[in-house]
């Protein structure tokens, strides 16, 4: 198994955490703009990582950053947006590497956008059965992190593009590599990208709901 790091410019905002793990064989497949929202409902809210401030922020920047590749670009590319803490991942196909770097710095100018990590390929057009075989994986990797005792699977965000499994999201060294391993094991998943934010331990519990005081007995 070859294991690549992914570094970019700093210079353009582009930087990465990123971790590539071959498993050998790759999928061609291509997506329309899509926005990848946070889920602000129910429970989603309450063991997210992220302040409901911050949620709000990168459901704002997935739109802006759609919208203006539309404005932009127009149909000629396929660009798939998610933020995560203000961290966004670029997924999909354009027709040329010109293409791919105009992406790029039309989001890195959306507000409230830190990072820009840009995994776009200069490929064609995908068919609706690649696209719908993604779909099927990320939901099969998304089950196997609900599955896992060990891990807060919303604390995890998740997305296929051509068989490579991306990973984004605020979480320890440890949840970060069992992640992986579940994505890595996940049939269909022909390569696992790491977009991570490390936090320790520590600042972990200090995220846990903290437990109420017994009340003092009478």
């Amino acid at each position: 198994m070859t294991q690549t790091s992914l570094h970019f410019n700093p210079k353009r905002l582009l930087t990465t955490m990123a971790l590539a793990i071959t498993l050998g064989g790759s999928l061609t497949a291509c997506f329309p703009v899509v926005v990848g929202g946070a889920m602000l409902g129910g429970g989603l809210v309450a063991t997210d990582r992220r302040t409901s401030g911050t949620q709000l922020e990168d459901e704002g920047i997935e739109l802006r950053a759609a919208s203006r590749i539309r404005d932009n670009l127009g149909d000629r590319v396929h660009v798939n947006v998610n933020s995560y803490n203000r961290r966004v991942l670029l997924t999909g196909e354009v027709p040329s590497e010109q293409d791919k770097q105009l992406v790029e710095q039309v989001v890195s100018r959306v507000e409230n956008v830190q990072l820009v990590f840009n995994e776009l390929s200069v490929l064609g057009n995908a068919t609706l059965t690649q696209r719908s075989s993604d779909t099927l994986v990320t939901g099969r990797v998304k089950a196997g992190l609900v599955d896992a005792k060990d891990l807060f699977a919303n604390a995890f965000k998740v997305m296929t593009d051509r068989g490579t499994t991306y990973l984004m999201g605020r979480v320890t060294q440890r949840e970060a590599d069992h992640a992986t391993e579940i994505a890595r094991t996940t049939s269909g998943v022909q390569k696992v990208v790491r977009v991570f934010e490390i936090i320790s331990e520590d600042e972990l519990r200090n995220m846990l709901p903290q437990p109420a005081p017994a009340e003092a007995k009478k």
